[in-house]
């Protein structure tokens, strides 16, 4: 029984996905406290479908895929900023627009000018057979997201609670909103080869949501939500051996039953915690800037 159960490390491949998976969990975790926080899950979904022409484009023009990606991710938020400022057009409507435009333009790029592009994997994700280089770039974007944010924690934490402040104190917002942007775009072409366009948002949303009913202070929030990340993008990476299903199916649907039982159980602001109380947990969490900057 227990040398069944460890199969899956007598195989490089599954090794590499299951470490690889644990890593992009983790940094999708980090930034979806942030995504939580400042109301952006559906910027997350934006640049994750944003970036597919951006691939398909790199490889005709014969450019890494992970630059043509960026370009098109950070195209994709310029555009929405534009149009944001300029119309009367409300947020969530630019956002789908121009994610669903971009969306569109890639597949329409892969069906006119036919190539080696596997679209399901784009789409799907394909780590069980993720090559070397992009592991390396997986790693690269993953250390230097970290780096950023450790090294701009206090701004970043201050910008996402209230940017009105963060502005009065002489912070650039508009530098620290690029900065989310970007660290945003850059982990979603490195968690692409994981789960795929489609699932990409929900790794970074799900950890952070679910870490948001555990705990106030924010710092708790975003070590839960990292652990949640790497335990359950290991387990499922770890579990699709033995369902032979999608590794990112697996690690989404983990995500999903571990906010399942936050959302039911958490002991002061699940459902039953409320019902206990006699009263609704209405309007935002008392997580407080101070508490988060501690």
């Amino acid at each position: 029984m227990i040398q069944e159960l460890l199969t899956p490390f007598h195989y490089d491949y599954m090794v590499k996905a299951m470490l690889v998976s644990a890593l992009i969990g983790a940094v999708c975790a980090c930034l979806s406290c942030f995504v939580t926080l400042k109301g952006w899950s559906l910027m997350g979904d934006a640049l994750s479908h944003s970036i597919v022409p951006g691939v398909s484009l790199a490889y005709l023009v014969g450019l890494p895929f992970a630059l043509g990606a960026f370009i098109s991710g950070m195209l994709a938020a310029a555009c929405m900023g534009y149009i944001k400022s300029a119309t009367r057009i409300k947020e969530d409507a630019v956002i789908g627009i121009v994610f669903t435009t971009f969306f569109a333009a890639g597949l329409l790029m892969i069906s006119l000018f036919p190539s080696n592009i596997n679209l399901k994997s784009i789409i799907f994700g394909n780590i069980l057979g993720i090559a070397n280089p992009d592991v390396v770039q997986m790693i690269v974007i993953s250390v230097v997201t970290l780096a950023v944010v450790a090294c701009k924690w206090r701004d970043l934490v201050l910008y996402t609670f209230d940017p009105t402040q963060a502005k009065a104190i002489g912070l650039n917002v508009h530098v620290l909103h690029m900065t989310l942007l970007t660290l945003l775009a850059a982990t979603a072409i490195a968690a692409l080869q994981a789960v795929g366009a489609c699932l990409v948002v929900a790794m970074l949303v799900t950890p952070g949501a679910t870490a948001y009913l555990l705990t106030d202070r924010f710092g708790r929030m975003m070590v839960l939500a990292m652990a949640i990340g790497t335990v359950t993008s290991f387990t499922g990476a770890y579990a699709s051996y033995f369902l032979n299903g999608s590794t990112g199916g697996c690690i989404v649907v983990l995500q999903t039953a571990l906010f399942l039982i936050a959302l039911f159980l958490a002991p002061k602001h699940g459902i039953f915690a409320s019902r206990r109380r006699g009263r609704s947990q209405g309007g935002a969490s008392p997580t407080t800037v101070g508490a988060a900057l501690e």
